[in-house]
């Protein structure tokens, strides 16, 4: 009969101790200002308007529009969320596509403002 080698167990090696860093003087907290680029009042082409309304808005407040729009119209893709589907106004704003991805959208909305 022949003995089975057994191996011991390393004991787990400890981790050597940091040194602190000297601390830094702590930053005044102050709150982060808007980008003035984005903020600026843009004007919507008249396909645009169809889905937004014509009143002057700003970039962001564009978008969430478009989002509200989206939503309440059901055109999310069923299986890839990620996809937008086009109804009859957003075909005109997507320039003539049934189908664009949200990352897309900023894009082919940048065609439309001004």
């Amino acid at each position: 009969m022949a003995k089975k080698a057994t191996k011991k167990k390393a004991a787990p090696k400890k981790a050597a101790k940091k040194k602190a860093a000297p601390k830094k003087a702590a930053k005044s907290k102050t709150k982060r200002k808007p980008n003035a680029a984005f903020m600026k009042p843009l004007t919507p082409s008249s396909a645009l308007a169809d889905v937004i309304g014509s009143a002057m808005r700003p970039r962001t407040e564009v978008v969430k529009k478009i989002w509200d729009y989206i939503k309440k119209n059901n055109l999310q893709d069923k299986k890839n969320r990620r996809m937008i589907n086009a109804d009859a106004k957003l075909k005109v704003v997507f320039g003539g596509k049934g189908q664009i991805s949200m990352f897309e959208l900023a894009k082919v909305l940048s065609k439309h403002v001004k």
